[in-house]
Parts: structure tokens; C-alpha cells; sequence
């Protein structure tokens, strides 16, 4: 039998409860992590652990609003309660909006970077805190975007709330590794999931497309590979910067977006 470098870890995986995040919380269950699916969808983060657990795997569906810090807190008690520690927190929950850039306004703007931004920030404190108390290290994972790298016009504060995810896990990265704690983040592009169908019906609503699936696939023409992502796509990475296979990387911006931003 295989052994996984991530079995037996125990991993939070904020706004778990759908896309990406479910993704990800599935094929870590299935590599024998101990995964607390956490979403601010309670019942969307039931759903994800019936299936994981259905799939033979360990999981705990948790609430979270990850703007809150003392929901953050609770959250993080919740999971050490469960499973004894802490070892991996995967900051993912995040929103977006589309809107041309004169339009975006200050509430726009700021609720995005609440979650998106703020929310990076107390889950990696947060999770921080717990691994300094409990010693031995851990791993922190932010989820980024090509949009932490390229400003897009109609997502101006979508991508200044994902250069804030690079900003803060590389400052993470440089305060946390006296406590052998590594802080990375992963830059998906264009995803299959429930995130790009609000966004073409955006697009439609604001005139900028005519049909369904025209946002997508006009917005993925560059990608070098040829076609749009799904989960799965990413969760090779993402089980690598979970895992002891990644102990010697830490201020690191992952892409998995298809050759879409070469950095």
C-alpha cells in the first residue's frame, strides 16, 4: 500500500464547500488527511464530507466566516478539539465580482478585500498561532490567482484582493519560519466551477457578452494548454504544498493556470 506524505495530517480547508476548495479537501481525504471542510455554506460543507466520507475518508464539516476572526478562532478550536492539532490551514474561501473599472465602487471594493484580503490575513494568523503553541511546524496555503499577478479591467479589486493573498504570504513567510512554519500560495486561472458560472452571468448582465459560456472561453483563449481547468488540475499542487515534499519551499506563488501568466 502507497503511503501519502500528507496521511494523518490534519487540514482546514476554508470555502471547501464547493469548486476548488472541495477539490482539494477530497483528494487530501483521499491521500488519508484528516479534513475539516469549513464554509460559511454549512450545508454545502455537509454535502462535501458526506462524499469524502462515502469515499472512504476522514472529514468534519465546519461553519466559518473567515472575515470574522473570532469566527476564524472558533473554527481552528473546533479542529483541534477533533483531531488533537493543527498541521496544515488552507486559506481558499474568497469572492468575485465582475465590473468594468469605472464602476467599481468603495462598498465593491471593500467587501472583496474583507474576504478575499483581510480574510487571508486572520486565517494565517490565526492558524499561525495554533502551530507556534502546539510546536513542530506546519504549513500555511493562501490561494491566489492569476489575478494575483496580472490586473484584469473588469476585476480591479478582485485582482488587488489577490495581489494582497502574494503580498501577505510573503511577508507570512519571512515572520513565521523561525517557528518552521512555511507559508505558499497556488495561482489557478480560468476553473470550472459554480465561481466562473456567476461570472459569465455577469458578464452577460453588464452587455459585455451574448451568450452562455462566452465569458469563459473568450477569457481563456490564452491559455497555453489549450483548455480551461477543473479541480483535479490543481489539486497536484496543492496536495505537494501540503505535503513534507514542499518543506524546503516557503514565499512562493505556485501558478496552475495552464501557462496562462509565465512568471
Amino acid at each position: 500500500m502507497k503511503v501519502h506524505l500528507v496521511e494523518n495530517k490534519v487540514v482546514i480547508v476554508t470555502g471547501s464547500g464547493r469548486g476548488i476548495g472541495a477539490g482539494i479537501a477530497a483528494d487530501l481525504a483521499e491521500k488519508g488527511a484528516k479534513v475539516v471542510v469549513a464554509d460559511l455554506n454549512a450545508d454545502g460543507a455537509r454535502q462535501v464530507v458526506t462524499a469524502i466520507r462515502n469515499n472512504g475518508g476522514e472529514a468534519h464539516a465546519a461553519q466559518v466566516d473567515v472575515s470574522d476572526r473570532q469566527s476564524v478562532k472558533a473554527l481552528i478550536a473546533e479542529a483541534v478539539a477533533r483531531y488533537g492539532r493543527l498541521d496544515v490551514m488552507f486559506n481558499n474561501a474568497g469572492i468575485s465580482q465582475t465590473c468594468p473599472f469605472l464602476d467599481v465602487t468603495d462598498e465593491d471594493f471593500n467587501r472583496i478585500m474583507k474576504i478575499n484580503g483581510l480574510g487571508v490575513l486572520i486565517g494565517t494568523q490565526e492558524a499561525a498561532r495554533q502551530m507556534i503553541a502546539q510546536g513542530g511546524g506546519g504549513k500555511i496555503v493562501n490561494t491566489a490567482s492569476i489575478a494575483g499577478k496580472q490586473g484584469y479591467p473588469l476585476f480591479a479589486h478582485y485582482c488587488a484582493s489577490k495581489f494582497a493573498v502574494v503580498a501577505i504570504t510573503q511577508a507570512a513567510a519571512r515572520a513565521l519560519a523561525e517557528h518552521k512554519i512555511t507559508v505558499n500560495c497556488f495561482g489557478p486561472g480560468v476553473v470550472a466551477t459554480e465561481l466562473w458560472q456567476q461570472l459569465d452571468r455577469e458578464f452577460m448582465d453588464h452587455g459585455l457578452t451574448s451568450k452562455p459560456d462566452q465569458a469563459i472561453n473568450e477569457f481563456s483563449q490564452s491559455i497555453l494548454l489549450g483548455r480551461v481547468s477543473v479541480p483535479k488540475d490543481i489539486t497536484g499542487v496543492t496536495s505537494f504544498l501540503a505535503s513534507a515534499a514542499s518543506d524546503y519551499v516557503t514565499g512562493q506563488t505556485v501558478m496552475v493556470d495552464g501557462g496562462m501568466v509565465l512568471i
